[in-house]
């Protein structure tokens, strides 16, 4: 028989803490496949760290949220947000299942055009848009969702340079209940600012006002929040109708909706408190179909930007076990070969974490710290865990959302990325980087190259 590795005995004062209704059994089982394919089998072809998406799990998601919505209101679209997770292979399931796109960069919006979706298939939002962004946007037709005057002055003079024409949408934020409001976005709905913007896109010969748009914040826990969302664009639009004669088309109520993910210093569980979709699409239909506006002549249509409720669940992010020690206060730190770099979601999510193969019943409290040369490298900042050892492999659940796209090139490079088909097949839809990556977009001045030998 082998010899076990010593590690000497200490001294740990325990603390039980708080009970709740849930015991403080531990349920874990190790997590050694994912679609059917072996967690070491993708972790010896394609790396350790690395992303692994669903594409099963991507398409059942996204289902649900269309019958979600669509067995409630008879005319919805969905518009795939492309900052919760722009890698191709992702957006084109998105829209093979019949998204359209929502951007808020022109970045963005060239993806969006070259992953083939018509420019009239196009939401683009943000604060962000300049003449020529602007300028492409008229050009293909897209819906531009205006977020504060100066930017319909700045359309104001493309349309009338150009002689064209635009369809565009205000965003209005407003108090729904839940705070800190989310108002730097748009246009105020309490103060008048919302109206003002009413009627300066309304005296715009060239200017088409068809939509209201808001997104009343993240990770929204409150579906009753966007009953009240939905309440007021209906009466903002309710009074266009009668001031202006104008119908509004469709009323965008953004996205938000949370994932299974737990949030940081909650008591339970995510995936016990979260609203469901159900639960959200009732909210938000109901409103709309209750209110004068919708029964006063033909429905708006609903569009909907969820982006996150879409896709954590999608993702998964397998890592290895760098090394163990113990801290001052005697507490295991487990140092693992990914970090915030990888994990940006680990700054407000409590991630579960999964062995990936066989373990002891052993569990200790244990803080996991990633391999960055800063402080706050903090994977999890208390979980229990087995008494993992070097070269142990785990897997981080629901990292679908944002750590694709919020990663950083900080110390290491970003790893491979790949997507498990509904066939079981494993495909590389992003390769990790390398020095090259980084250098190729370096320039050295002359006089700093090699050989030139040292000045004068």
């Amino acid at each position: 028989m082998p010899l076990k590795t010593y590690e000497r005995p200490y001294l740990r004062k325990l603390n039980a803490g708080l009970g709740n209704k849930f015991g403080t059994r531990n349920s874990q089982v190790p997590v050694t496949e994912i679609d059917g394919v072996p967690v070491a089998k993708l972790m010896e072809e394609y790396g350790s760290p690395c992303f692994v998406l669903s594409e099963q799990t991507i398409r059942q998601t996204y289902r649900n949220a269309v019958r979600a919505f669509s067995t409630r209101y008879p005319k919805v679209q969905m518009a795939w947000s492309y900052k919760t997770n722009y890698l191709n292979a992702v957006c084109r399931i998105f829209h093979d299942e019949g998204s359209w796109a929502e951007v808020v960069s022109i970045f963005e919006y060239r993806k969006a055009l070259a992953n083939g979706v018509p420019g009239t298939q196009i939401l683009f939002n943000g604060p962000d848009k300049s003449e020529d962004d602007l300028r492409t946007a008229v050009q293909h037709g897209s819906l531009i969702h205006i977020d504060h005057l100066d930017e319909v002055y700045l359309l104001s003079e493309i349309l009338a340079s150009e002689g064209l024409k635009a369809r565009v949408a205000l965003r209005i934020n407003m108090d729904t209940g839940v705070y800190p409001l989310w108002d730097r976005f748009g246009f105020n709905y309490e103060n008048g600012s919302a109206w003002t913007a009413v009627t300066k896109v309304m005296a715009q010969p060239r200017m088409e006002l068809v939509g209201l748009h808001c997104h009343i914040g993240t990770y929204m826990l409150s579906a009753q929040a966007y009953a009240v969302a939905s309440h007021k664009l209906c009466d903002l639009a309710d009074e266009i109708r009668k001031q202006y004669q104008r119908r509004i088309e469709y009323l965008d109520l953004g996205g938000g909706f949370a994932s299974g993910n737990t949030l940081k210093g909650s008591y339970l569980q995510g995936s016990d408190v979260i609203p469901t979709m159900d639960d959200y699409a009732e909210a938000i239909t109901s409103t709309i179909l209750q209110h004068p506006f919708a029964m006063s002549g033909e429905i708006p249509t609903l569009y909907l930007e969820s982006g996150r409720a879409l896709i954590d669940d999608a993702g998964y992010l397998l890592g290895s076990v760098l090394a163990l020690k113990r801290l001052g206060d005697g507490r295991r730190a487990t140092i693992m070969d990914f970090g915030v770099n990888l994990l940006f979601t680990s700054f407000w999510y409590e991630h579960r974490i999964s062995p990936a193969q066989e373990y002891s019943s052993h569990h200790e409290d244990m803080v996991l710290y990633g391999p960055l040369c800063m402080n706050i490298d903090v994977v999890r900042e208390n979980v229990s865990l087995p008494l993992l050892k070097r070269g142990d492999r785990v897997v981080v659940h629901r990292v679908g959302a944002y750590n694709m796209t919020q990663w950083m090139q900080f110390i290491q490079m970003r790893p491979n990325v790949v997507l498990i088909d509904r066939q079981g097949q494993v495909h590389l839809i992003r390769r990790r980087e390398t020095v090259d990556t980084l250098n190729e977009m370096e320039l050295t001045p002359l006089h700093l190259e090699l050989g030139q030998g040292k000045p004068a």
